[in-house]
């Protein structure tokens, strides 16, 4: 599984779904939020291309993640920005990788701390598949099964891949 799709044919597929689910589930006036970093440079890029109106944010959900004790402060943390009122909004939330659910959950909790949107519609890039709680993404770009070991990674900003990495277990 040397080969991984191409991100920028997975965005343009993902934001004419989502143009079309907003749409068709009336939720008029979205704002995107994207999580740090994957998650915000593919927002950046959807609402660019095909919500050019949406207001943008991002999360950093670094001290809402269940694991924070565990692995402390995280070089580069930045804080959140939401240049925009979250209640009573639709918002499309933005990740890279969906894997356990932990940190769509973490996300959520830090969107609810600012307000209560009247919906949040889950984009994902890719899904691999490993869930521990039970979150999906809406608009999905692509899953992947990886094998043991096997980590993928987004990296970007310019251009946006997709990485495969194999860890020590492997």
């Amino acid at each position: 599984m040397s080969d991984t799709p191409d991100v920028e044919v997975l965005i343009e597929r993902m934001g004419q779904e989502l143009a079309a689910w907003l749409d068709r589930t009336a939720r008029p006036d979205p704002a995107i939020v994207g999580i740090h970093t994957g998650g915000a440079w593919i927002a950046e890029r959807l609402r660019d291309r095909f919500l050019p109106d949406a207001p943008l944010g991002t999360l950093d959900i670094t001290f809402y993640r269940d694991d924070f004790e565990q692995i402390g402060l995280q070089p580069g943390v930045r804080p959140s920005e939401l240049p925009f009122s979250v209640d009573g909004r639709h918002l499309v939330l933005v990740d890279d990788v969906l894997m356990t659910g932990r940190t769509i959950r973490a996300a959520l909790n830090e969107l609810f701390d600012y307000g209560r949107p009247a919906s949040v519609t889950l984009v994902t890039l890719v899904d691999i598949e490993s869930r521990e709680l039970p979150i999906r993404a809406d608009i999905l770009g692509t899953s992947m099964k990886l094998a043991t070991g096997q980590r993928i990674k987004l990296t970007g900003p310019e251009p946006l891949r997709l990485t495969l990495i194999h860890t020590a277990e492997s």
